[in-house]
């Protein structure tokens, strides 16, 4: 199938922050680096209408020397935040600089040396520097006066809990339990860090899902971190989340399912791990086009998520658009080739097209390839009657269902064994059993739909109605009425006539707003929405006429364009020009030879 053309559309306000570099001579403080990667990108998440691409997509890049433009358009931001960490004894030392992703023009650079007991306070202080650039150059923000506060009181505890986080990102049952030890280490520093405790509780139960640990182990030794951390903070998004994995998963109990997830995204409306589970709780509900929504804004801030593109064919497999289905499943597999739940659609999709060879070619990359085969034998070929072999293996088949993929009760759908294929879904539903949460749509299970007790296996008690517009709530933008923004109008053109505040080349929105008595958002908003431009653009504007002033004027005939362009408050060449020539639509030099001639 060929494939469907997709337009990216690049919005202003919108950055990725690309892995810092570790810089330092102990490559083991990779942790370190990666750590104060993740913490920016969450700290520039919580800032309204700014995106920020998820830590997946943004470390798909890590170690590559791609072009910065060609990250830009593959993620669909204007903005990308690059730079290294240099971690020496008590001291870090970060340089960090933004660039244009159009152009790849740097217009920001900083480099910071602090103690690293200030190691928080700095990560606040790059976040609302990277936000303040972005509003500046693109358009209002309204920027919290702190993104990041210290979560514990504990460096030492700190670094243990992002080495725990650097094991935990690795999702291996090795890496899951390494992890354990570095957070109990962080615990034990800092018997109050709330994130270590919560970070336990994931790890935990990712060990007890994917059966590397006894069940019972692994589920006590996770509520026993979840009761503490509760009793230490429930503002973290952490703690909703923390309640999905059962009411969804677990219990299939999908109105308290959704509420959980609602406090998680009223707390983080970037939440990919909560936008991915409303999907779910949508497709297993039947909205299916709610799910799509929910599927497009997590993959707004994480592209590069195979998980989501998953997702996304997921949808369609069970709406029964298998083209469309195939076409993103392929979008995921070229993401993660080896994407194993990607693999197992893909091979229904392919059966359910009738496409024999393609199936018997994926079919051999599972241990359960003459399952898959048959399956598709029956599917396709009609053959209605299993091998007594697999019938007397089957036999007592009852929900306890050890597959990845249900195959054996997709083949007794679709086989003359309908009664004892719906003993078997009618024991798994009963035991919850994750792979058949979606068994109502299911294509391989349509055979049953006929049978007594089909509609009643489970009653969802989760619906719609009176939900509809929750996920599509706006929140207010005016932050000035009509007549405090009129006034503060006026008082921001007598402020620049009279005292000229934009002949300095360092002049930002923090600044001018403390010149004025007036918080930066409010500040921001005004320029924004009264005097509808940018600051950098309302500034430079006030630049631009101040140069074609003294320019022609010939008291300054001995100096440079570039001189009048800094004495006019200009600080880069490259800026003054590109602005002279977008407002003007020539040159400083061809439009001040015109202007000389026509005086």
């Amino acid at each position: 199938m060929g494939e469907i053309p997709e337009k990216v559309i690049i919005q202003d306000k919108s950055i990725v922050v690309l892995p810092f570099v570790n810089m330092s001579n102990d490559q083991e403080n990779e942790y370190f680096s990666d750590g104060i990667t993740e913490e920016i990108i969450n700290a520039l998440t919580k800032v309204e209408g700014l995106k920020v691409i998820a830590r997946t997509s943004s470390f798909a890049f890590k170690g590559k020397n791609l072009d910065v433009r060609e990250i830009g358009q593959k993620l669909g931001v204007a903005n990308i935040l690059e730079g290294s960490v240099r971690k020496v004894a008590n001291r870090v030392r970060i340089t960090a600089q933004l660039i244009n992703a159009k152009n790849g023009v740097h217009y920001w650079s900083k480099n910071f040396d602090r103690q690293i007991q200030d190691i928080f306070a700095l990560q606040d202080e790059i976040s609302l520097l990277i936000a303040d650039q972005i509003r500046e150059n693109f358009g209002h923000l309204d920027i919290q006066d702190h993104l990041i506060q210290a979560s514990t009181r504990s460096v030492s505890a700190y670094e243990h809990f992002l080495k725990g986080r650097y094991h935990q990102l690795q999702w291996t049952a090795a890496s899951l339990k390494q992890a354990i030890v570095q957070y109990d280490a962080a615990i034990a520093k800092d018997p109050e860090f709330a994130r270590a405790y919560y970070g336990n509780l994931q790890c935990y139960g990712l060990l007890v899902i994917w059966g590397f640990i006894p069940a019972e182990e692994g589920m006590g030794k996770a509520i026993e971190n979840f009761i503490i951390a509760k009793e230490l903070d429930t503002e973290l998004p952490e703690y909703p989340m923390s309640f999905v994995g059962r009411s969804l998963w677990k219990e299939w109990d999908f109105k308290e399912g959704y509420e959980y997830i609602q406090q998680t995204l009223a707390m983080n409306p970037k939440h990919t791990d909560a936008l991915e589970a409303m999907a779910e709780l949508f497709i297993a509900t039947g909205y299916f086009d709610q799910a799509e929504l929910f599927v497009k804004k997590a993959l707004e801030v994480d592209p590069l998520s195979p998980n989501h593109h998953f997702t996304m064919a997921n949808i369609f497999y069970l709406k029964q658009a298998f083209d469309i289905a195939l076409h993103h499943i392929e979008k995921a597999l070229r993401i993660n080739p080896q994407f194993d739940h990607a693999l197992r659609l893909k091979v229904n999709v392919l059966i359910l097209l009738g496409k024999e060879k393609e199936v018997e070619a994926l079919a051999e990359k599972f241990e359960e390839s003459e399952l898959i085969k048959l399956l598709d034998a029956i599917f396709n070929k009609r053959i209605a009657r299993i091998p007594n072999e697999y019938l007397d293996e089957w036999k007592n088949l009852g929900g306890e269902i050890g597959e990845i993929m249900p195959y054996k009760l997709f083949i007794l759908a679709n086989s003359n064994c309908l009664d004892h294929a719906f003993k078997v879904l009618k024991r798994g539903v009963e035991l919850r059993r994750g792979q058949l949460m979606n068994y109502r749509f299911e294509p391989f299970l349509q055979g049953l739909k006929e049978i007594e007790g089909f509609e009643s296996l489970h009653q969802a008690n989760f619906s719609l109605t009176g939900n509809e517009a929750w996920f599509a709530k706006e929140k207010p933008s005016q932050i000035l009425d009509e007549k405090e923004a009129d006034l503060l109008k006026e008082k921001l053109i007598r402020y620049f006539e009279k005292e000229k505040p934009f002949l300095d080349p360092q002049l930002n929105l923090n600044a001018l707003g403390s010149k004025l008595e007036l918080h930066p958002n409010k500040l921001s908003y005004l320029i924004n929405d009264k005097l509808q431009a940018n600051f950098n653009e309302y500034v430079n504007n006030y630049r631009l006429n101040y140069f074609k002033k003294i320019a022609i004027n010939p008291r300054f005939n001995h100096l440079t364009l570039l001189a009048l362009a800094y004495d006019s408050g200009f600080n880069s060449k490259t800026v003054f020009n590109s602005f002279f020539k977008a407002k003007e639509g020539v040159t400083p030099s061809v439009w001040l030879k015109k202007a000389k001639m026509e005086k």
